[in-house]
């Protein structure tokens, strides 16, 4: 089972991010909920960072989820960030080399930090 849950921030310029916080597993049986939600999540921002931190199993559907979501908002010209991901799903995304192709932070707050997405 995968539980997502949202939160929505606003940056001084009045732009939107939307956090996804995942837990459980991200596997064949769940990458489909994750990828709708950054579907639906698209419709209201460009900017959407996904923390990984609750997520200790993630398989190639898992990955897939997330690089489709990486590309919708790509085509948007917007903002796609991973966090927090756990240490266990850590070697899944170092041994597929996959960690080279997303922007990477160790925490949802320095991921928001940068570019200045959180607010003081």
């Amino acid at each position: 089972m995968l539980s997502i849950e949202e939160k929505v921030h606003k940056t001084k310029n009045n732009e939107t991010v939307i956090v996804l916080s995942l837990t459980g597993r991200l596997d064949i049986t769940t990458a489909w909920q994750l990828r709708l939600r950054i579907n639906e999540c698209t419709n209201k921002s460009s900017r959407i960072f996904v923390n990984l931190g609750g997520v200790d199993f993630i398989d190639s559907s898992g990955l897939t989820s997330l690089v489709a979501g990486m590309r919708n908002v790509d085509k948007l010209k917007g903002t796609f960030r991973i966090c927090n991901i756990h240490p266990d799903a850590k070697l899944v995304f170092e041994v597929t080399m996959i960690d080279t192709v997303f922007e990477i932070y160790e925490t949802e707050e320095e991921a928001l930090r940068k570019d200045g997405f959180l607010l003081e």
